[in-house]
């Protein structure tokens, strides 16, 4: 018993969670973050393609 108030709380914030509108930035986020936006540096060449790389 008790649990009326709790629950009816926890489902308005679960709803306001759903249907908000969730306006991000991710330029923004990347920034901030430091992310780079050039995909070598993002994902390191592995060791194939070093050796690859070396043979030219």
């Amino acid at each position: 018993m008790g649990r009326g108030r709790a629950k009816a709380k926890q489902t308005k914030v679960a709803r306001q969670l759903k249907y908000a509108n969730h306006n991000i930035d991710y330029d923004r986020l990347r920034e901030e973050l430091g992310a780079d936006t050039r995909r070598e540096e993002s994902y390191p060449s592995t060791a194939s393609e070093q050796e690859s790389e070396r043979a030219q």
